[in-house]
């Protein structure tokens, strides 16, 4: 016969966790991106003047070439209208010169008329005569006058001067062409270039002002590495404009655009590389 023992239980212990292995921390990563080189002022399309007849005129002389370092005021080109505005400032010119002598004449004759009319020698429609005289000089030295400075701002016209210190980027027009829609040349002050760098907007969470950025050449433009910080993060989405030179890369992709000032050093490395493509790493 089995006689059946009833084990009898004590409260169960409750066993140790085990100790789970911390986590390591994720490891951050940089953030790659295309981009180019601009100047860190504006770009200025420089345009030329519209003539009366709604045209512009032609490019008689082109004084710079692409790449050129000019001055502010520094006489670019010159247009063909020029030697006629400058005749039609040396007509008025000797004509403002004859009124002048004739106004100090009639002034004289006028003075003398007075007197001879104060004592009665003249009547007084004789007077009135040299006084209409004397005005009618003195509007028609008036309107020379004004035609004078109308001809002095069209001369300005004829001239396309620098508008600041900077480099001429590119040309578009030369002589004996009438600039269109592009104008005639584009200035920038890349004497301060700084890089244009397209954000994916998927990582654009991982970028941050005054974040350092490593930039090199994508086609060896440069040698070595550019440094610098991110100074502009824009706050528009937009399509990239700075493509892969890979054609099957997506085009159609939506990118943040955010500014990176160069070091001093590297900015003057690259002062005539402007619009050479970038790769950009932001570093974490």
């Amino acid at each position: 016969m089995l006689t059946v023992v009833a084990l009898r239980r004590g409260p169960l212990r409750p066993q140790a966790a085990e100790q789970a292995p911390a986590a390591a921390p994720a490891r951050l990563e940089a953030v790659a991106a295309l981009g180019r080189l601009d100047p860190a002022g504006e770009i200025h399309l420089l345009a030329a003047p519209i003539t009366g007849i709604g045209g512009s005129p032609r490019i008689s002389d082109l004084l710079v070439g692409e790449g050129q370092r000019v001055k502010g005021g520094q006489l670019l080109a010159t247009f063909d209208n020029g030697p006629g505005h400058r005749a039609e400032r040396d007509l008025i010119r000797t004509r403002i010169a004859n009124l002048t002598r004739r106004l100090a004449l009639e002034a004289r004759e006028l003075s003398r008329f007075r007197q001879l009319g104060s004592a009665g020698a003249v009547s007084a429609d004789e007077l009135d005569v040299r006084e209409q005289q004397y005005l009618a000089l003195q509007g028609e030295l008036q309107e020379a006058r004004a035609e004078l400075v109308r001809i002095n701002t069209d001369l300005v016209n004829t001239e396309l001067r620098a508008p600041f210190d900077g480099t001429v980027l590119r040309i578009h027009a030369r002589v004996g062409e009438r600039p269109g829609d592009e104008g005639i040349l584009v200035m920038g002050r890349n004497d301060r270039m700084e890089a244009l760098v397209e954000v994916y907007e998927s990582d654009i969470n991982r970028v941050r002002l005054g974040q350092s950025v490593d930039m090199t050449s994508e086609n060896g433009g440069f040698e070595g590495t550019l440094r610098g910080t991110v100074s502009r993060i824009s706050p528009q989405v937009r399509q990239r404009e700075v493509l892969s030179t890979d054609p099957t890369g997506d085009a159609d992709a939506r990118v943040v655009e955010i500014r990176v000032r160069l070091s001093p050093e590297d900015a003057q490395r690259v002062s005539s590389l402007t619009g050479l493509k970038l790769i950009a790493r932001l570093l974490p």
